[in-house]
């Protein structure tokens, strides 16, 4: 390496040779704590214990950039250098580590480690980067603090942690800030203290956490002239909704996307604002709103902040109407779908698409069907209620709601190698530039001989496909509450819990 491993060695027989007061006593234990990731592992479940949305996005993309730069560090770079670990004799035997690593040296992976979950912190939150990045940088500078790596292999390994976020942001691009969403403002009046608002709360929806409060005390609370009704497991949930929607000036929903299309149909049908507080598990119309927490609704409906928001429309060969507020799909997506949604909230989106796929491609077969007229074969076709972002097959959030048009999406079976070209893609994150996958805007689209269709997914509910289908929008709908300026979700949880216990 020459002069720049003489550099590199002169540097760290400094570090050995330096006094740092205090340190002794912390930074050997710091970067104890970082092995096999276990810090990061901790502080991104804090991170989502005590945070909001937010939170929990900047805790799983840091995991998953975490994860990547580990793969790459342990199984390609150490493996390609063999650079030998420092000597320690200059080291004072108090910082040493209780056990000396054997791996090679170049680069550091517990830099890469921190470097990436930082960074991938950073990429959904600059401010919980700012936190994370302190720690960070202690962890990485403890590597050759106490011996086990020359600043060469430190900063190695923090370029390889950045690198991995960053390709986490390019598959995944993270959502925008809420007040980047392009919405326009619906006229809907404001009920302080929820008086006039009837809430449904679908108690069976997303998973209750031990500790958390019952969603209905939480809205009580909030909005303490609102009347609550609760859906117990064995409830009628569409019945419950039209008594609610006939008792108030708006209607509520507390639950996942599923409850939110049944509650986006009778507010529609009844002409009420509907207002939505994020009870399921993946909440991903509230998001794309901007609506995080349960703050964010009641902030919301006092003031008589609101947006217009399209409803998307499927209509069958027999007459029946269903609507959605998210996504449709036929083929092999809602399947994708399923096993996907059953895994990221352990590994993260990106990992969990990889398994999905995985699973669903090899035992899948085309579907047949004719797209406004004409014929084709595809392994999946996708609708979005609104232009979805990224281009990819992992469509992850909307910047407008009320935009007139269907986003649809499809991988072309015809096409040589079609399904080993979409996994390829998916992996590398290139979809949008995959000749397989096909991308366009409408208003609407029929869809007919659904040769083998069997399913179709909206929402995250599932219906068999009877006959053409026609979709289409109804724009601009729904009126729903979202707060017109952007919400602290750590200080309107900090508030919330104030304000009980003054009560």
């Amino acid at each position: 390496m020459g002069k720049i491993g003489r550099l590199d060695r002169r540097l760290f027989s400094r570090v050995a040779r330096a006094k740092w007061p205090g340190a002794e006593s912390v930074l050997p234990r710091l970067s104890e704590a970082a092995n096999n990731g276990m810090l990061w592992f901790a502080t991104a479940g804090l991170m989502s214990a005590l945070g909001g949305p937010t939170a929990r996005r900047a805790a799983v993309r840091g995991v998953c950039a975490l994860a990547v730069a580990s793969l790459t560090t342990n199984t390609v770079a150490k493996w390609t250098t063999r650079r030998k670990r420092p000597l320690i004799d200059d080291v004072p035997f108090a910082r040493r580590l209780t056990r000396q690593p054997r791996t090679t040296s170049f680069p550091s992976g517990h830099s890469a480690s921190a470097a990436a979950f930082a960074a991938g912190v950073a990429v959904e939150s600059g401010k919980l980067g700012l936190l994370v990045a302190p720690l960070a940088a202690s962890v990485a500078f403890s590597r050759i603090y106490t011996g086990v790596h020359y600043p060469g292999d430190v900063l190695a390994g923090t370029a390889i942690g950045v690198a991995a976020a960053a390709l986490t942001r390019a598959v995944v691009p993270p959502a925008p800030p809420a007040h980047d969403r392009v919405l326009a403002r619906a006229d809907v009046p404001g009920l302080p203290r929820g008086r006039g608002l009837a809430v449904v709360v679908n108690e069976g929806s997303g998973r209750d956490k031990p500790g958390h409060r019952r969603a209905a005390d939480r809205i009580g609370d909030l909005l303490p002239e609102a009347r609550v009704l609760v859906r117990e497991d064995d409830g009628d949930l569409m019945d419950l909704l039209e008594r609610a929607a006939r008792q108030g000036s708006a209607l509520g929903v507390c639950g996942g996307d599923g409850t939110v299309n049944a509650a986006a149909g009778v507010a529609l049908r009844h002409g009420l604002p509907l207002a939505v507080f994020p009870g399921g598990t993946l909440n991903h119309f509230a998001l794309d709103l901007g609506i995080g927490t349960f703050e964010d609704t009641a902030h919301a409906v006092e003031h008589g902040d609101a947006v217009p928001v399209d409803l998307a429309m499927i209509h069958d060969a027999d007459g029946q109407e269903r609507h959605f507020v998210n996504t449709f799909s036929v083929g092999i997506y809602p399947e994708f779908v399923r096993v996907r949604e059953s895994l990221e909230r352990r590994i993260g989106k990106l990992p969990a698409a990889a398994v999905a796929l995985a699973r669903v491609l090899p035992r899948a077969t085309p579907l047949e069907l004719t797209l406004d007229g004409e014929p084709w074969r595809v392994w999946l076709l996708f609708a979005g209620n609104g232009s979805y972002s990224p281009e990819g097959l992992i469509p992850s959030h909307r910047r407008q709601l009320d935009d007139g048009v269907l986003d649809i999406r499809l991988v072309d079976a015809d096409r040589r190698l079609a399904r080993v070209r979409l996994a390829a893609a998916v992996l590398t994150g290139t979809m949008e530039r995959s000749p397989v996958y096909l991308t366009g805007r409408v208003r609407r689209i029929d869809l007919s001989e659904l040769s083998g269709a069997g399913d179709l997914a909206f929402d995250g509910e599932v219906a068999q496909v009877k006959g053409d289908l026609h979709l289409d929008k109804l724009q601009g709908a729904l009126r729903v509450y979202r707060p017109r300026t952007e919400q602290d979700e750590f200080r309107a949880r900090s508030a919330a819990g104030s304000a009980r216990l003054n009560a």
